[in-house]
C-alpha cells in the first residue's frame, strides 16, 4: 500500500511539474503585443553598447588620439588587451563614468553600486557580456515578464558589485557579468524546479548549466582582472531570486492556471529583496568604510 501511495504522489508531482513547465512555455510562445518583445533586454544591451562607445572615445582622447583614424586604432588596440599598469587612462575614464571604486563609494557615491553594470573595459568585454545577455535574456524575460526580469537583473547585479566592494576593495571593477550570472542562477533554479518535465529528469540540462558555470568561474582563476567574487555574488543571489520569482503554475480550484510566483502575489518578497539589498550595501559599507 505504501509503495502504491508513493508512486501516486510521485506521478502527481511529475504531472504538476509538467503542467507548470508547459504553462510557462505557452506564455512565452503565445505572448502578444509588446510582451512578445524582450524590450528590457534589448534596451539594456543598447544602452550598455552606447555607454561603451562613449567611454572608448573618451579613453582614445585621453591617450592623445584626435582624428577618427587614430581613435579607431586606439579602440582596436584595446579591443582585447588590458591597459598597461603604468597607464591609468582607462581606469580614470571608467571611474569618471561610475566604476566601482571603494574610496569614492566611502565618500558617499553610492550610485557606484549600480553604474558599473553599464561599463566595460574593452570591446571583447562588452561584446561577450552583451552576447550572453541577449542569448539568455531574450528567453528569460519573456518567461518571467519584464518587471521580474528587471528585478532579477538589477538586484543580482547590485549584489555582485557589493561582493566586489567587500572582497576586492583595492580593485576598480566594471561589467555586467555579475548580473548575467544572476540570470544564469535564476534560470538554473527554474530548470531544477521543473526538472521532471525534462528528458532524463533534467539531468542533462542541469549538468550543462553546471558545466557552463564551472568553466566560466574557472576562467577567473587563470585570467587576470576577472572579478569572481562579483560573479559568485550574482550567481548565488540569482539562485535565491529564481527560487522566489521564476514562474510556477498550479491549477486553482476552478481549474485555471495560476502563477503562484507572480509579482502580484510575491510583492512582499520583492520589497524584502530590494530592502535586503540596501541593508547588505550598508553593512558592507560599515565594515569596509568604517
Amino acid at each position: 500500500m505504501d509503495n502504491i501511495h508513493s508512486k501516486n504522489v510521485t506521478a502527481s508531482g511529475k504531472l504538476t511539474t509538467q503542467i507548470s513547465y508547459q504553462a510557462a512555455l505557452s506564455k512565452y510562445r503565445n505572448a502578444h503585443g509588446l510582451s512578445r518583445y524582450s524590450w528590457v533586454t534589448w534596451s539594456i544591451t543598447l544602452g550598455t553598447i552606447i555607454v561603451w562607445c562613449i567611454t572608448a572615445y573618451q579613453f582614445a582622447l585621453a591617450t592623445g588620439a584626435h582624428t577618427f583614424h587614430d581613435i579607431m586604432i586606439v579602440t582596436m588596440n584595446n579591443a582585447i588587451s588590458i591597459q598597461d599598469k603604468d597607464n591609468d587612462a582607462l581606469s580614470n575614464v571608467l571611474i569618471a563614468f561610475g566604476a566601482k571604486e571603494n574610496d569614492l563609494i566611502n565618500q558617499g557615491q553610492y550610485w557606484r553600486f549600480v553604474t558599473p553594470l553599464f561599463l566595460h573595459a574593452n570591446l571583447l568585454h562588452v561584446g561577450l557580456n552583451m552576447l550572453n545577455l541577449v542569448v539568455l535574456g531574450v528567453f528569460l524575460e519573456r518567461l518571467v515578464g519584464h518587471t521580474r526580469f528587471l528585478l532579477i537583473y538589477f538586484v543580482t547585479g547590485t549584489i555582485s558589485i557589493i561582493a566586489s566592494y567587500y572582497f576586492m576593495p583595492q580593485e576598480v571593477s566594471v561589467g555586467a557579468s555579475g548580473a548575467i550570472y544572476g540570470l544564469v542562477g535564476a534560470y538554473s533554479v527554474f530548470v531544477f524546479i521543473h526538472r521532471r518535465a525534462f528528458r532524463n529528469g533534467g539531468i542533462s540540462a542541469l549538468l550543462w548549466l553546471v558545466f557552463v558555470i564551472v568553466v566560466n568561474l574557472s576562467i577567473g582563476l587563470f585570467v587576470p582582472n576577472v572579478d569572481n567574487y562579483a560573479h559568485v555574488g550574482g550567481l548565488l543571489s540569482g539562485c535565491l531570486l529564481g527560487l522566489w520569482f521564476t514562474p510556477r503554475y498550479t491549477l486553482s480550484d476552478n481549474k485555471t492556471l495560476v502563477d503562484t510566483h507572480s509579482l502580484s502575489r510575491q510583492w512582499p518578497l520583492a520589497l524584502l529583496t530590494i530592502t535586503g539589498t540596501l541593508i547588505l550595501a550598508i553593512i558592507a559599507r560599515l565594515f569596509i568604510g568604517g
